[in-house]
């Protein structure tokens, strides 16, 4: 079989080679810990490398580093060259460019708030439904005002505004609790305590940058430095996912090529399905099922089969499987489910051998010309023409200082986003007040029940002039005039409380006292029993005089009560 349609692999009875026009397949790298996984990693990366494959893949434990450098003087190297027979074998060192989301061991990898997106980001943050909800209001509303989200400040800011305005937002978007932007806003601090606030930001990376050609036609080899990465597990998988989806969503569909476009690795991979949600591991499944018609192979490095879901594990055609540690019952179901993967051998029980395999050594199985996996190898790895082993810090900044991409990625680039637009409206809003504050002295806040900022026009919306209107001239500040100084009042007495009118009847006339109207009825009385006595005196006695009597009486008491009144 030639060299340049396959990577030679390891071999025992047989060799054992990676077609190249298969190796968009996919594949699985696993072993516990010290067995050798490391170096298988490298072996292939050196043969895509040699074939013209770009290669992409993260230096978790910081040794991956000497494939930069020449190899091949280490005398275990040399024996396993010679045991396999391997003709003319010597040291070489490939192109290489180190890249770290720091900017410490190599180029900085940026991208934007934006690219990431609300799922990504939210998982990213470890946010509940109704959390990420609110996250995805921001997105859409960053979405239709045109806003830029491009680093941390642009995502804080927008939140703080989305806090404030959380009342107008309701009624077309949902329920948003300032209790939820409160958690978002602790999530973001939390991440930015752990550096990662640099991943976000420009220049973003270019994936076309990462596939570029070698003038000596090698495929460059792509480190991720992710030794200090690994303590921010999370932000860890949430990057390479990233990746790979950018990667499914920005190659055009090629169907089966001769060899791979780019091949990306992914070490330690349970990082990626750890804790991850359902909807999650359905994207991942499907990147990884159609993601091969785009040229691009995906493969896994984990010490436990188990820790790649069945939906997955069933699309990896190509297996280097190292030893496995059966000392609890879960190692135990591990060496049985690596055993059934394979297309069995006859000459050996593959379970048991997995138990039995020492350093260096492992079951190899890969597709055949036909796309259909060889029977399982119990094989020894072929050496890397790489150092096997960390390169220096000399011999990293001598890599970077020459590498096409530092000018481009190395400086940072801020330009106006959502946090300059909205902090430039309150930075105006404080200079030219267009209403008086309130009467007790508190400034008005911005935004507060979706008021449009004081420097822009009331038509325009809370968000200022839209894309096609020009943005309105801040006017200079004009001095206030001097306030002439208050003068002062003399004393004067304090006003003393008016008399209250008496009240009058219905009538019009005033009520009397209560003394007067006793006195006014004692008087009636007393006229009564006048007129009735001298009424008797005039008329006499019997039924005339009583006639008489009260006839009299009656006109008396009349004129008395009218003196009365």
């Amino acid at each position: 079989m030639s060299d340049d349609a396959a990577i030679f692999v390891g071999a025992s009875t047989a060799d054992q080679y990676l077609l190249l026009k298969y190796a968009n397949r996919h594949g699985l790298i696993a072993g516990a810990t010290g067995t050798g996984k490391t170096v298988s990693l490298q072996t292939i990366a050196e043969g895509f490398s040699y074939s013209g494959v770009p290669v992409f893949m993260a230096d978790v434990k910081g040794d991956l580093s000497g494939v930069s450098q020449a190899g091949g003087n280490s005398p275990r190297v040399l024996e396993r060259a010679r045991q396999l027979g391997i003709e003319g074998y010597g040291g070489r060192a490939f192109p290489t460019i180190f890249w770290d989301l720091f900017g410490e061991k190599g180029h900085p990898i940026r991208t934007t708030v934006s690219e990431v997106g609300p799922v990504l980001m939210a998982r990213l943050l470890q946010l509940n439904e109704t959390q990420e909800g609110v996250l995805n209001i921001v997105f859409r509303m960053a979405d239709q005002q045109g806003l830029l989200l491009l680093d941390f400040k642009d995502l804080q800011a927008l939140l703080q505004w989305v806090a404030e305005n959380a009342g107008t937002l309701t009624t077309e978007f949902g329920n948003v609790s300032k209790t939820s932007v409160g958690t978002i806003q602790r999530q973001l601090l939390t991440l930015s305590q752990q550096g990662g606030e640099k991943f976000f930001g420009e220049p973003a990376l270019d994936l076309d940058d990462m596939m570029l050609p070698d003038p000596s036609g090698y495929g460059r080899i792509n480190i991720l430095a992710a030794d200090r990465l690994m303590q921010s597990p999370r932000l860890y998988a949430t990057f390479l996912l990233w990746l790979l989806s950018e990667l499914f969503e920005s190659l055009p569909e090629v169907g089966d090529l001769d060899k791979p476009k780019f091949v990306f690795f992914f070490d330690e991979a349970h990082l990626l399905f750890d804790d991850a949600p359902k909807a999650l591991l359905s994207r991942i499944e499907q990147v990884v099922r159609l993601i091969r018609s785009k040229g691009v192979g995906v493969y896994f490095i984990t010490q436990n089969p188990l820790d790649v879901p069945e939906t997955v594990l069933g699309q990896l055609g190509n297996r280097v499987q190292h030893a496995l540690r059966a000392f609890t019952p879960r190692d135990q179901k591990a060496v049985k489910v690596a055993a059934e993967t394979f297309r069995p051998n006859k000459a050996f029980d593959a379970a048991q051998v997995i138990t039995e395999l020492g350093v260096g050594e492992a079951l190899l199985s890969f597709l055949d010309d036909k796309g259909v996996p060889f029977p399982v190898e119990r094989c020894l790895i072929a050496p890397p023409q790489g150092r096997i082993g960390p390169a220096t810090a000399d011999e990293r900044a001598a890599v970077m200082a020459a590498s096409p991409l530092g000018a481009r990625y190395d400086k940072v680039i801020d330009r106006q986003s959502a946090y300059e637009v909205l902090t430039g409206r309150v930075a105006a809003a404080t200079t030219v007040p267009a209403n008086p504050a309130p009467a007790d002295g508190a400034p008005r806040r911005r935004g507060q029940y979706g008021s449009v900022p004081p420097t822009v026009p009331a038509t325009t919306g809370p968000w200022g002039p839209r894309r096609s209107e020009p943005a309105p001239q801040v006017e200079q500040p004009i001095p206030p005039e001097p306030r002439p100084q208050p003068r002062l009042k003399t004393a004067q007495p304090p006003p003393q409380a008016p008399t209250p009118e008496p009240k009058r009847t219905p009538a019009g006339r005033q009520r009397d006292s209560v003394g007067v109207a006793v006195a006014k009825a004692a008087g009636r009385s007393m006229a009564t029993v006048a007129a009735r006595e001298a009424a008797k005196a005039m008329f006499g006695k019997g039924k005339a005089a009583n006639i008489g009597a009260s006839i009299g009486g009656a006109v008396l008491r009349g004129v008395l009560g009218s003196i009365l009144r």
